[in-house]
Formats: structure tokens, C-alpha cells, sequence
């Protein structure tokens, strides 16, 4: 699975709805400077205020916007949030794509650093760059996500269509959403598990940026955004998804230590496979063009040309629906595969599940 390239256009896919990556491409514009103001007043407000909110929303904007930067690379730009000290920078896979080497600007303004890619998690899209002068970079703070409860009110910062420092407000609509990218050339094709859903508006150029809660904590890295079909393939206004940050940052972590991903916490069969199709063009099944030799699905007498048509009941008529019953289950659990064979019979078999590939 190689890197997402990224294109002025967005791509689409279905799950429940149709999503699209929002790594995207945008113009660059110059940052406006700010505005004098008079002195803030020093009365207490009452804490049920709106401008209570409205002086919450300003200190989380102000603590945490210097921890967003602006990344560029050959094919556009998106987001990316400061991990450490050290310059390591958590974004998309599909925000740097194919390239190794990125000018990284702060959200908040300043001159470009250089950057390099340290590695690339196509699979969980997920990437970790690092700048060569970490001078003055402030890491983020990173949040539990799986304390994240809907109605919550967040923040989405980053760089939307090159507007370098934007903020969107919203709510978390859902959490624990399962849902999987386009899966195009240069794209990951990403599964991503317990995603979190919001409401506040996610744009090409916001991939890889933050959703931020009210303590002023990334809770999720923005990656996906919904498309309505029914107006042309045009962005269906309120529906963005993020990686929830724990597996942001338990990925992160393992790149940063070991050079890799050496647990993608990931259910995997030890196949190469494609969809199937009939003769009407419908998806029928996950063919089987490879079975890896030792893994699961060998072991298990899973054969090339076999077509996989359910996972533990539960149909899978093309990749992407078997990518999403996989990544409800664990490395080292067993499923129950059912095949369709070549010579026209049907078996049921077990098969042990091995751990999805960094690469």
C-alpha cells in the first residue's frame, strides 16, 4: 500500500456516508497581522456566560495554536501537531504523501524549517516528520481519548485551503466510528478504528492538524470528511472525522523510538487481495491473489483464487468491508472465514489472525 498523493480534487469513498481525505492542496495566503485592542476588562464574569465561553474558547486558542504547524510538500500542504521537543511533528500519511522532505512553517507565522520524514504508517494513516531546528517549538498536550464523550464542545486548528492558523468550533457528534478512506493509487486506503465524529468543519489542508477540547488538549488528529453524494460529490456540512489521540500517539511513540511500527494493534489474515466482481460488475467477495507463507490464512488452507465472502458471519463483498471486520478484531484472536473456491464448493475455516503490517 503505497502513500496518498495529494491532489486539488477531493476523493471520495462509502461506508455509511461517503468521505473524502482532507490532506488537500490549497493556496497559500499571507497571514493577517493582528489588531491593537484596548485592554481586556479584569471584572469576573459569571460562569454561565456567554462571554465566559467566548474567553474559553480565546485561551485555548492562544495555548494551544503555537503547537500547529503548516506543512508543504511538492504535491500542496496540511497540517501537523508538534509532539516533543526533540521536532518530532505527528500528521497524516497522505498529507506528505511520497515525499521525504518538507518546509515546515508555525501556524501562529515565522520562517520555514526543513523537515524530514522519520517514517510513514500507511495503514493507520498516520506519519511522523521532524524539524531540523526545534528551537522554540511548543509540543502539544495530549489528551485521553477514550474519555472523549459525545456533546463535548471542540476545536478543529489547522490550514485549511492554505489559511494558515484557522479555527472551526463544534461537538463531538460520535465516537467509535469505524471508517475507511478511498483506496486509490498514492492512497493509503486507511481502516480507521474508534474514530472520533464532529461537527466542527474539516477542510482540504486541515488534515493532520488538531481537535483540540476546551482543557486545551489534542483529543484527535482531523482526517476525513463526509461528501454528500446527493449534491455531487459537495461537502455535507458537519460530519468530519478524526484519529482518536491514543493511537495517534501510541503510534507516534513507537516511530519515534524504534524507527517503526513495530505493533499496529491490528487484525490481519496474511493475504494480498482484490475485490471480486460478477458478471453484472457487483462486488460478490475479497478475492485472494496472495496468502502469505507461515501466516493465518496459509495455516488455516486458505488457497490464491479462493474468494472470501463473510468474516465471522459478517459479509464481506468487497476489501474494504473486510478491511473494517478486521480492525474490530485482535492479533492472536481466530476468525471463522468463509470461501467461496474455485470449483464451485464452499468451506467455513478458522484462521488464526496475525498482526497488520507497518508497511
Amino acid at each position: 500500500m503505497g502513500h496518498q498523493t495529494l491532489r486539488l480534487r477531493l476523493r471520495t469513498a462509502v461506508i455509511a456516508v461517503t468521505l473524502m481525505a482532507v490532506g488537500g492542496c490549497g493556496t497559500n495566503f499571507a497571514s493577517p497581522q493582528p489588531t491593537p485592542s484596548a485592554a481586556p476588562s479584569r471584572t469576573a464574569l459569571p460562569p454561565n456566560s456567554p462571554f465566559a465561553l467566548e474567553a474559553a474558547y480565546q485561551s485555548v486558542i492562544t495555548n494551544v495554536l503555537p503547537s500547529i504547524v503548516q506543512i508543504t510538500t511538492r504535491q500542496g500542504l496540511g497540517s501537523g501537531v508538534i509532539f516533543d521537543t526533540k521536532g518530532h511533528i505527528i500528521t497524516n500519511a497522505h498529507v506528505i504523501g511520497d515525499s521525504e522532505q518538507f518546509q515546515v512553517t508555525p501556524a501562529t507565522g515565522g520562517s520555514p524549517r526543513r523537515a524530514q520524514l522519520v517514517q510513514s504508517f500507511p495503514a493507520g494513516d498516520l506519519a511522523v516528520i521532524r524539524v531540523s531546528d526545534p528551537s522554540g517549538l511548543t509540543p502539544a498536550k495530549f489528551g485521553d481519548s477514550s474519555r472523549t464523550r459525545v456533546g463535548q464542545i471542540v476545536l478543529a486548528m489547522g490550514n485549511p485551503l492554505g489559511l494558515s492558523g484557522s479555527v472551526t468550533n463544534g461537538i463531538v457528534s460520535a465516537v467509535g466510528r469505524t471508517v475507511t478512506e478511498p483506496q486509490e493509487a498514492g492512497s493509503p486506503g486507511a481502516t480507521i478504528t474508534n474514530a472520533i465524529q464532529t461537527s466542527a468543519a474539516i477542510n482540504p489542508g486541515n488534515s493532520g492538524g488538531a481537535l483540540v477540547n476546551l482543557r486545551g488538549e489534542v483529543i484527535g488528529i482531523p482526517t476525513l470528511a463526509a461528501v454528500d453524494p446527493q449534491i455531487g460529490g459537495g461537502a455535507a456540512p458537519g460530519i468530519g472525522f478524526a484519529i482518536p489521540s491514543n493511537t495517534a500517539t501510541d503510534i507516534a511513540t513507537q516511530i519515534v523510538k524504534q524507527g517503526r511500527v513495530t505493533n499496529s494493534r491490528r487484525a490481519a489474515l496474511g493475504i494480498t487481495a482484490s475485490t471480486a466482481i460478477d458478471n453484472d460488475g457487483q462486488p460478490v467477495g475479497v478475492n485472494v491473489v496472495q496468502v502469505t507463507r507461515g501466516g493465518g490464512a496459509a495455516t488455516a488452507g486458505i488457497r490464491a483464487g479462493d474468494i472470501i465472502t463473510a468474516v465471522n458471519n459478517t459479509p464481506t463483498p468487497t476489501t474494504t468491508e473486510l478491511s473494517e471486520v478486521l480492525a474490530s478484531l485482535r492479533p492472536g484472536g481466530t476468525a471463522q472465514v468463509r470461501l467461496f473456491r474455485p470449483d464451485g464448493t464452499t468451506r467455513t475455516v478458522n484462521v488464526k489472525l496475525g498482526q497488520l503490517s507497518s508497511g
